[in-house]
């Protein structure tokens, strides 16, 4: 006995509010301790990562007293802050670099089969955004909550020949020429 009802409920595991076809990936969840009265009390910090495999990317950051709400927030949090990244057969346009206080990573565009040449952080950015191929190298700190922040800057700064010749009220043609 099956009713309709029972087929259009959300899986247990999505997000509620959020698209089905955005992907997320938990990058850096941190203890957090309060010294209080009756000895420590326990919150916890989520560093979340969204996107949906297409060229659109977003972070969030929730805190809370138990994991899943912390999650849940930097999750919606993540959502409400994408920014689009142009993708070039399943890489980026050319190389660019993005920095957020003391972490400074760049991004090299790769061929075709090179996969996702990334730390943790970074390649958590890079696979929700839906890029396959790429190069990267992070420096300064390895701090994960910096890194994205980081990568996502490099990316924002991204853009394509057709972006490029419009800015410049030019045909992508006379690129080549110029």
């Amino acid at each position: 006995m099956s009713n309709s009802r029972s087929n259009s409920r959300r899986n247990k595991n999505e997000e509620p509010g959020l698209p089905s076809d955005l992907v997320d990936r938990v990058v850096k969840i941190k203890r957090c301790a309060a010294v209080v009265k009756g000895g420590r009390r326990f919150s916890f910090a989520a560093m979340v990562v969204v996107g949906n495999g297409n060229g659109q990317v977003g972070w969030g950051y929730g805190k809370a007293n138990e994991v899943p709400p912390s999650v849940q927030k930097a999750t919606k949090q993540a959502s409400r802050s994408m920014i689009n990244v142009p993708l070039v057969e399943g890489s980026i346009p050319h190389q660019v670099w993005g920095h957020f206080g003391a972490a400074k990573v760049v991004l090299i565009p790769a061929g075709a089969g090179t996969g996702i040449i990334a730390g943790q952080a970074v390649r958590a950015v890079c696979e929700a955004c839906g890029i396959h191929d790429i190069l990267t190298k992070s420096y300064g700190t390895n701090n994960p909550v910096t890194l994205v922040k980081a990568t996502l800057d490099a990316m924002s700064k991204l853009r394509t020949r057709e972006q490029i010749a419009a800015l410049r009220g030019i045909e992508p043609e006379e690129l080549i020429e110029a």
